[in-house]
């Protein structure tokens, strides 16, 4: 059976987390200029985001596990596109309590982005005679590339249709997750991990190994996100340069080498070991958090910015695949912590940046440096699954493949 639709399929859905995660906090301006609204009203959206999303992970993996995949993949991407319906309707169905719409649709469509995140690793990783670390590379690198187009077309159709038509967007951008999901009606998915087979969640937690891995997805969740959102207000406040130079040179070239990395990895993956790559990977982003921080040169900020991009790229999809190889037969419920893992790091992160930026003198600055602390972690963790690998592995049922080298 061929899977390469069922991939393709994938791909297109890592692109629609894209689309739920990064069209928002471009409409904050002309949200609050049409109704009214407040910073915080805007940050609460965002952190609602967040927090469904982990709860979604949290709730679903023991459902999908009993269910299968199909009806939560379908599911996850009609709340994403009639969410993001929801959310543009608001002023026609809410009436003087826009707001209230807006909530609504957010937790709907990051209801979708939950189970999309949960779920569109588990299906790849499924797929016989695949190279998983390869493919699931290339599939997060469709997350970057949706990054930077999500932001650039959400931009120009702002500027194009004006605050008073924003509604349009949200619509425009439905039709992607609405399509994806018939798409996932009719794939091929492997089949699950049969119950009598499955490995336990008691078993997972009690691994020394897998709580490792955990670790390491939290601490890749806050170093990817803390760079992503604080770079542009960074680029601005502290390196001195306009706004518009923060948002392309800062966020979208951040975005713009994630996706290299992760398609390069996705081309060549055969060629490189997992685990110097993600060594390599943290080394740099700690090089670049420094950098950044410590450099009174705008062009050395701006090159640790988007060079931090290409060591976190092969980051999210390494931890991935090391506890998908090493535990093949977990089911969902492994995925979701995995996921609850980033979701949580990409949560803490940032806000920690932000506590330390807030109370410092030197306010970004002294953020970015403390941030350091999240590759150097990141590298003792990663360190420590290459050295226990291939044993787990063995343990587990799965071959020990990128663990031994």
């Amino acid at each position: 059976m061929s899977y390469r639709r069922t991939i393709l399929a994938c791909y297109t859905g890592n692109f629609v987390q894209a689309v739920i995660l990064n069209v928002t906090p471009i409409l904050f301006v002309p949200l609050m200029s049409q109704y009214g609204l407040t910073f915080e009203q805007m940050g609460r959206l965002v952190l609602i985001n967040f927090i469904t999303q982990f709860t979604v992970d949290m709730l679903c993996g023991r459902p999908v596990d009993r269910w299968g995949i199909r009806p939560f993949i379908v599911g996850g991407h009609l709340c994403a596109g009639f969410g993001l319906l929801m959310f543009a309707a608001s002023p026609f169905l809410f009436g003087s309590h826009v707001y209230a719409g807006l909530l609504l649709g957010t937790v709907l469509f990051s209801a979708g982005g939950g189970l999309l995140e949960l779920l569109l690793n588990p299906v790849i990783s499924g797929i016989p005679g695949e190279e998983k670390a390869r493919v699931l590379s290339f599939m997060h690198s469709f997350y970057a590339w949706g990054h930077i187009v999500v932001v650039l077309v959400t931009t120009l159709l702002v500027f194009l249709l004006g605050a008073k038509l924003w509604f349009v967007i949200p619509v425009v951008w439905s039709i992607f997750p609405i399509l994806n999901a018939v798409n996932f009606t009719r794939v091929p998915l492997a089949p699950a991990v049969e119950e009598h087979r499955r490995t336990r969640l008691k078993t997972l937690l009690s691994r020394r190994f897998f709580l490792v891995c955990m670790a390491a997805m939290l601490l890749n969740g806050a170093i990817e996100v803390t760079m992503g959102q604080w770079a542009s207000s960074f680029l601005e406040t502290a390196a001195g340069l306009p706004k518009v130079v923060g948002d392309v040179a800062g966020v979208c070239m951040f975005a713009c080498m994630m996706g290299v990395g992760r398609a390069i990895y996705g081309k060549l993956g055969a060629k490189f070991n997992l685990y110097r790559a993600m060594l390599a990977g943290s080394v740099l982003c700690a090089a670049c958090y420094a950098a950044a921080a410590l450099s009174g040169n705008p062009v050395v900020s701006v090159l640790a910015c988007a060079l931090c991009g290409l060591g976190v790229s092969v980051m999210w999809p390494g931890c991935v695949t090391i506890a998908a190889e090493t535990y093949p037969l977990a089911g969902a419920t492994m995925f979701a912590l995995v996921s609850g893992a980033g979701d949580a790091g990409s949560s803490i992160g940032p806000w920690m940046v932000g506590f330390v930026a807030d109370r410092a003198s030197n306010g970004l600055r002294l953020g970015l440096l403390i941030a350091v602390l999240f590759p150097l972690g990141m590298f003792f963790c990663v360190r420590y699954l290459k050295r226990h690998a291939g044993v787990e592995s063995e343990m587990h049922g799965a071959p020990a493949g990128q663990g031994e080298a």
